[in-house]
């Protein structure tokens, strides 16, 4: 029997990273450090100047998919559903995509690319400011049965909550055709301003969450272990990123410690993404949960000791013979 297949959903965006020398430039645009924080044209047209004079890193990104293309270079079959522009950015995200052999359906449009500048502060951790663009064109009339023929998860991304029609369709089709569905909570500040519809997907359609410790305390209210018991008491697996500390993950009355691979931090930008990507190529390959977590610990440990989410080919060979040792 082959591996499973995954199919990811999410806001198709470039990001745009930037190392200023503190934290002035994020408190003076009045962005909430280490959150997502969604902007207009305008807001974004004057970051763009003010990052003009810092050296930046452009990679393609948007949560999950980061997440699909750390699947896709572990070997496993996955897709990718979003909404790009007809423009260079757009034709950057694309090409990445095809590239790594990923089944893309990308409706292209004339609104620009979105667009997430992220301030990467000098103690690594990461602030978005993200401009949707095409990305918020995407709507419930896109989501069609046929699109999850041959796959059997769907990995949702949360920062599409703000668009309430198109994730609960999403969601609920996927449900309907027979796959695993799993969440990424998002940003702690997106939980908090969505809360009543992220209740309702994870109650109902949701078998796999992710959060990490301050989604998971946005959500619930609680601290990890016990967040980490309320969600796997909502659906089938939940999974609790605490930073240094590693992760939890629980299914049922079963509970792991995950570890993390200790490394000096660079840039956090990426590493729960490319957690869900281990963790998933892990669920997709057979592997038993705490093995899962182990493989999702592994990738988010590379990613954090470069710039952004993007990994090297030789940084997935180094990954693949971990993996094998474990």
């Amino acid at each position: 029997m082959g591996n499973l297949k995954i199919l990811g959903i999410g806001n198709a965006l470039v990001d745009i990273l930037v190392l200023p020398e503190d934290d002035q430039l994020i408190n003076s645009l009045k962005l909430p450090k280490g959150g997502m924080t969604l902007v207009d044209g305008l807001l974004s047209a004057r970051i763009q100047l003010e990052i003009a004079h810092l050296a930046s890193k452009v990679a393609t990104g948007g949560s999950v998919a980061n997440a699909i293309n750390g699947i896709a270079a572990m070997g496993v079959e996955c897709g990718y559903i979003g909404a790009i522009g007809f423009d260079e950015l757009g034709l950057l995200f694309k090409n990445e995509m095809v590239k790594r052999g990923i089944g893309t359906v990308l409706k292209e449009l004339d609104s620009p690319t979105g667009r997430a500048v992220g301030f990467v502060s000098p103690d690594g951790e990461r602030t978005f400011a993200t401009y949707l663009g095409a990305a918020v064109e995407m709507g419930a009339n896109d989501i069609t049965p046929e699109l999850f023929i041959g796959y059997d998860l769907f990995f949702i991304e949360g920062y599409l909550v703000f668009n309430h029609a198109l994730i609960m369709a999403a969601a609920s089709a996927a449900k309907t055709a027979g796959l695993v569905v799993a969440l990424d909570l998002a940003s702690f500040n997106v939980v908090e301003a969505n809360m009543e519809i992220l209740n309702e997907l994870v109650d109902n359609y949701i078998d796999i969450v992710f959060a990490n410790e301050e989604e998971a305390r946005s959500f619930t209210g609680m601290i990890p272990e016990e967040a980490l018991g309320n969600l796997a008491g909502r659906c089938d697996i939940a999974v609790v990123k605490v930073g240094k500390e590693g992760a939890f993950v629980q299914q049922g009355l079963q509970k792991w410690h995950i570890p993390t691979v200790g490394v000096k931090v660079i840039d956090t930008t990426g590493a729960g993404d490319l957690f869900a990507a281990g963790f998933l190529s892990g669920w997709a390959t057979g592997a038993d949960l705490e093995r899962c977590g182990k493989i999702g610990a592994i990738l988010a440990g590379e990613v954090i000791q470069v710039i952004g989410a993007e990994l090297a080919d030789g940084h997935w060979k180094a990954i693949k013979k971990q993996v094998e040792l474990l």
